[in-house]
């Protein structure tokens, strides 16, 4: 594959199909057994709940609509002043509760700080809203494909990697995976007010949709070849397998071609985000040559 052939649009896409075993992607929540079910199984499907410091701060400046604030009696220092401040300023009702409450109330197992915001559901975008977006930036799309995340802890960490390198969105299926549930929302550490996240039917047949958009479909499988030694400077997705699994045999066989990240140690598998992590680099790292 070469730059000029990517970039000439789907009519001239090459027809190659590389398939191979699941790559070994695990998510580590997985296997200690009841932690990656903590938020999902709690969360449920309640995505109007931000919780923790930081994704507090970032939900505050984002602008998105804010219906309440609780924070821990007697807690002022620090960012939770900051916090209360903005609210105030913003016309927000800020109320101060016990601690006790706070607990009661997350659905991040208590790692809420101090802090609990209330807003309006996370409204998903489309899948041609994160293309335009890209568009607009005058850039070449880049996007990244869930294949049934289950553990939000993993979501939120992707979503936060995909702000700080650039990708233009994320795409998630709406069915056995994780959605942005507080947990997720708080591992994204506030990423996920910046970067548009679109919920999808089918994820093959989104692969197919993006396709016809001229992207170049990369998944991440360990019959791949060494990502390194790709060329993916044009319009590209990246599709991370779920936990334990993989790749599902149809999203695989969509995909261009496959890559694979090298292993070293004894450990047979990265953790999923982890593995994302590394591919959306690499792609910054080529973009930037």
């Amino acid at each position: 594959m070469n730059r000029k052939d990517r970039k000439t649009g789907p009519g001239s896409r090459r027809n190659e199909k590389v398939r191979g075993r699941n790559i070994r992607i695990r998510d580590d929540a997985v296997d200690k057994g009841t932690m990656g079910n903590r938020g999902s199984e709690r969360a449920g499907d309640q995505e109007g709940q931000v919780e923790g410091r930081n994704p507090v701060l970032e939900l505050l400046r984002s602008g998105r609509t804010v219906e309440k604030l609780l924070i821990a009696r007697g807690a002022r220092e620090g960012s939770i002043l900051e916090i209360v401040q903005k609210a105030k300023a913003q016309g927000i009702v800020v109320q101060e509760v016990d601690r006790r409450r706070l607990n009661e109330l997350s659905m991040t197992d208590g790692a809420h700080q101090g802090v609990i915001a209330f807003v309006t559901p996370y409204s998903y975008v489309e899948v041609e809203d994160i293309l335009e977006l890209a568009s607009k930036r005058g850039e070449e799309p880049f996007l990244i494909v869930l294949d049934e995340i289950t553990d939000p802890y993993n979501l939120g960490s992707v979503i936060r990697t995909a702000e700080c390198c650039g990708a233009h969105g994320v795409i998630i299926p709406k069915r056995r995976a994780a959605g942005l549930t507080p947990a997720a929302i708080k591992a994204s550490a506030g990423a996920v007010e910046f970067v548009p996240v679109a919920k999808v039917t089918n994820i093959s047949d989104t692969l197919d949709l993006l396709k016809r958009h001229g992207l170049w479909v990369a998944g991440a499988d360990m019959d791949g070849e060494t990502y390194t030694s790709k060329d993916l400077t044009g319009p590209i997705a990246l599709v991370v397998g779920s936990e334990g699994r993989g790749l599902g045999r149809l999203v695989r066989e969509k995909c261009d071609f496959l890559v694979r990240i090298p292993l070293m140690g004894r450990i047979s598998s990265l953790n999923a985000s982890v593995a994302a992590g590394v591919l959306m680099y690499e792609v910054n790292r080529q973009r930037s040559k």
